[in-house]
């Protein structure tokens, strides 16, 4: 499936738009106190643990979006837009959200 974050696809027809579909995953601030908590790859200022953590997030919701594209019959999503969200009173929790539109190809 093609994922971009382009609002078209060099060399491809759209032939039907079918909607928008999203995906989120939120990660609670227990599991980032666990990464912390054993950090042992810190190099140059980056956080290799907590950086996978992210990146599971970011493909968990990706995996989601693309997963409400093919129930509607989609083949692929243009204009995707990823985001990362705070949330909670303390700040307690992160949100990977993702939208695009699903599109049907000709």
């Amino acid at each position: 499936m093609i994922v971009t974050t382009t609002p078209s696809i060099d060399g491809r027809t759209v032939a039907d738009y079918l909607g928008i579909v999203t995906g989120e995953v939120i990660v609670g601030a227990n599991l980032f106190r666990d990464i912390f908590a054993s950090i042992t790859d810190l190099v140059g200022g980056r956080a290799g643990s907590y950086e996978r953590v992210l990146e599971r997030a970011r493909k968990e919701a990706i995996t989601e979006m693309v997963d409400k594209c093919k129930q509607l019959g989609g083949d692929a999503l243009v204009g995707c837009d990823l985001d990362y969200e705070v949330l909670g009173k303390t700040g307690s929790m992160l949100m990977v959200s993702i939208s695009g539109t699903a599109v049907k190809l000709a």
